[in-house]
């Protein structure tokens, strides 16, 4: 008993080892099947090669059946005139010129003897030996035939397993070639696998070659280079957004750790020195302020943040409230309306006025002191459009198309350092696509811009109101 439980742990670890490795092989091909796409290709094929074959097999059963059948009707119907070779007890191999028949006359039955008519009476299949077949002459004996199947059977087994040889053949040499498959038929996605590695922040310019590929494979190439330029530009984008607003931000903040220097040093009994301190603290804080808002607000635009407060109102209401708060901060400019259109627009009341606060002091900042600016509202069919025209140095034509990028500005602003950090415009039309509509400027140099804003005028009670986002 000793020897035998000393043996057992053994054996037991023996038919674990043998289990583990059973199993790991299973897992092995488990893995092979599932994760190999040329198998999977293969196997497909293979299994429709089948399925093809099963087909196959059943119409050359069909067809053979159906020749042999005719075979047998005509052999019947050419021996029922012909007369029985008595020497030989019956129809001579001569006559019949096929081994498999056996053909002999009987005497019909009295009750149905039909003289004078030749037919078929009856057919009798003894399975799978042989074949009967009884038809009556015109003189009124019955000629029986017999067939033996066991040929026809061999020929038709035969074919079948000819064509089952010749697809098993065609399947072990479509799996055998499954490297060719993958060589020539999947090498475009082992290159959009291996060029996909090969991304990072760094390096987003690598893109699929689309001239080794063919037809679906092409048209998926395309697309995913296509997603590479639309990812490396934005990626681009917001590197370039989040440069210039380091830069713009490096600047008051540079400004203002300035003069609380200054003030640290020399500037706590000098009263004038801290009234300059502060007060230029104070424009700063306010201009970063401003521009923290303007980069919130883009912020949320991006990250599909942004709520509108939707309510039913006359623009008109908001021209004339930007116009009299901005002639109180800029009392030297002339600010007129022309054409204010009584319409209603269901919109962001307060987006709708932060809009126009944009386009008015633009027209400010770049037009000659004591300018006039027209802000007008009018209705076009079924559109509102707002409209402000400043007389002011225009814009270069080249660099219209640029002026809603964010944080572009033109060169002539610069240099005339009418300050801002070019995120204005680009807030302007972020506004105007988020309530559907468009908006356009119209610029000759020298002969002053006009911006127009293009929204959607409807008919709504006045008062409805409901939120959506942007």
């Amino acid at each position: 008993m000793s020897k035998i439980k000393a043996e057992l742990p053994g054996e037991a670890r023996g038919f674990n080892r043998l289990s583990e490795k059973t199993h790991g092989g299973l897992e092995k091909v488990r893995q092979g099947v599932r994760f190999s796409l040329t198998l999977r290709i293969a196997m497909h094929y293979c299994w429709q090669m089948v399925r093809s074959s099963l087909l196959v097999m059943l119409v050359t059963s069909i067809a053979f059946g159906a020749l042999f059948s005719w075979q047998v009707y005509q052999t019947v119907k050419g021996l029922l005139p012909c007369e029985p070779d008595l020497a030989e007890g019956g129809y001579s191999q001569l006559i019949l010129c096929n081994a498999m028949l056996d053909a002999r006359l009987e005497e019909p039955d009295e009750g149905t003897a039909r003289d004078g008519e030749a037919a078929f009476r009856r057919l009798h299949v003894n399975f799978p030996r042989d074949l009967t077949v009884a038809a009556q002459r015109t003189d009124g004996r019955v000629l029986c035939v017999t067939v033996n199947l066991r040929n026809a059977w061999l020929m038709l087994l035969t074919a079948l397993c000819l064509i089952v040889v010749a697809d098993m053949m065609r399947m072990l040499y479509f799996l055998g070639k499954r490297k060719r498959l993958d060589k020539r038929v999947l090498a475009p996605i082992r290159e959009m696998t291996e060029m996909a590695q090969t991304l990072s922040a760094a390096n987003l310019s690598n893109r699929i070659n689309v001239a080794g590929t063919k037809n679906e494979l092409q048209d998926l190439a395309v697309v995913i280079n296509s997603m590479l330029d639309r990812i490396e530009q934005s990626y681009n984008s917001q590197k370039q957004f989040v440069s210039s607003a380091s830069h713009e931000l490096r600047t008051p903040i540079a400004v203002i750790q300035g003069y609380a220097d200054m003030l640290n040093r020399w500037g706590k009994n000098d009263p004038e020195v801290l009234q300059e301190g502060i007060d230029a603290i104070s424009q700063e804080t306010r201009a970063m302020k401003e521009l923290v808002e303007s980069l919130l607000f883009l912020a949320r635009h991006d990250n599909k943040t942004m709520m509108l407060e939707l309510t039913s109102f006359d623009p008109r209401e908001v021209a004339e409230e930007v116009q009299r708060e901005t002639s109180m901060v800029n009392p030297d400019d002339a600010f007129v309306t022309e054409r204010m259109d009584p319409v209603t627009i269901h919109a962001d009341r307060g987006l709708v006025k932060q809009l126009l606060r944009i386009l008015v002091d633009n027209a400010v900042k770049y037009s000659p002191h004591g300018a006039k600016i027209t802000l007008g509202v009018r209705q076009e069919g079924d559109k509102c459009l707002l409209s402000v025209k400043d007389e002011g140095e225009g814009i270069d034509p080249e660099e219209l198309p640029r002026i809603f990028e964010r944080f572009y500005r033109s060169e002539s602003a610069k240099k005339a350092d009418h300050g801002g950090h070019g995120l204005g415009l680009s807030i302007a039309r972020i506004i105007a696509v988020a309530h559907g509509g468009k908006i356009y400027v119209r610029s000759k140099k020298g002969m002053g811009t006009t911006f127009e804003v293009e929204l959607h005028a409807v008919q709504l009670p006045a008062g409805s109101g409901e939120s959506r986002e942007a």
